[in-house]
């Protein structure tokens, strides 16, 4: 058999934990059979959520971290304090070889910080961003940064443009992916003074598909496989994706639940309707990698449930069997010489 992929979880980080991280963990563990889960966390914790579940013992192991980092603590002084805590340990078997992944639905600062102080940049990576796919009408699209950053340079912004093309080739077979940038209009001149500055870097890069400025407004629609922004417009389009989904989704449902006739026809559409909203189910493409450091980590929604947590752990396997971080040092490589 070939070497397991190892990829430790942060068991006790999100709303729902640990008992959704275990739960989902051995969801991806029965489902990918080159998989081996390494729990981070407070043991006695992590084994009352395993108890009574089926699973092989052999690809699975609890890493004792007796500290946790919570979601309102300061995060340079909690990962400088927090010595011991699932995170800060997480990051240490990431740096250290022992695991080939790290991913958390704790603290975003958290993972962060000890993300760039612990794992490390790759040489030639200035700003590693969060990544994160959002499902549209067309295909995916994948936005960087959507969080990170709050404060970007344009040479920042070409950066994520080359990682992001990379990643989208890499992972999701896109030739040539087409490349935007998140704007109030679609001509040249618009603008704040970040996103003047970069469009013509974005431009010039023989290396990008560029295809101009996107707004808003057209995102849902696809036509851009990677979308570039600072992290503060990032979070912000991301937030107002998934506020809208659920809004939209809980007023359908309560429309269809609203008269009997409606309801007969929620049940004669019911099928149609799963598969279509299943379509835009973010959570299947897991959480958001922080792309640029020396080993993978993955910060999944702070609300991650069992299902969230699963395609996460797939994510991380799929990153790592691809050897996508090879591709983005080789890029970084040559952008420092």
């Amino acid at each position: 058999m070939s070497e397991r992929i190892r990829i430790a979880l942060d068991a006790m980080g999100g709303d729902n934990a640990p008992e959704a991280v275990v739960e989902g963990a051995l969801l991806a563990l029965a489902q990918a059979p080159d998989i081996e889960i390494l729990f981070v966390g407070r043991q006695p914790e992590i084994e009352k959520a395993l108890a009574g579940k089926t699973y092989d013992s052999e690809r699975v192991r609890i890493v004792h971290a007796s500290e946790v980092i919570e979601m309102a603590e300061a995060p340079v002084a909690a990962v400088r304090k927090k010595k011991d805590s699932s995170i800060v340990r997480g990051m240490r078997m990431v740096r250290d070889g022992e695991a080939d992944a790290f991913a958390g639905a704790g603290s975003s600062g958290a993972m962060l910080v000890s993300g760039q102080a612990i794992v490390g940049r790759l040489r030639g990576i200035s700003r590693p961003p969060f990544a994160s796919l959002m499902p549209t009408q067309a295909g995916l699209c994948l936005m960087l940064d959507c969080g990170a950053n709050v404060d970007c340079r344009p040479e920042h912004l070409l950066e994520f443009a080359r990682i992001g093309s990379i990643y989208m080739e890499n992972i999701y077979g896109v030739a040539s992916p087409k490349v935007g940038i998140i704007n109030i209009g679609a001509e040249e001149e618009k603008g704040n003074a970040l996103v003047k500055e970069t469009f013509p870097l974005l431009k010039e890069d023989p290396n990008l598909n560029f295809i101009g400025s996107v707004e808003a407004r057209d995102i849902p629609f696809g036509g851009c496989d990677v979308l570039v922004c600072d992290g503060f417009a990032g979070n912000l389009v991301l937030k107002m994706y998934e506020g809208t989904a659920a809004m939209l989704l809980s007023e359908v449902k309560k429309s269809l639940m609203s008269t009997l006739l409606s309801k007969v026809g929620a049940l004669l559409i019911k099928g149609a309707l799963k598969k279509t909203l299943s379509t835009y189910n973010a959570s299947k493409y897991g959480g958001a990698p922080l792309l640029g450091l020396k080993g993978l980590v993955v910060k999944m929604h702070g609300s991650a449930k069992a299902e969230d947590v699963k395609y996460s752990v797939l994510q991380c396997a799929d990153f790592t069997r691809l050897k996508i971080n090879d591709k983005i040092r080789v890029y970084a490589e040559e952008k420092s010489t």
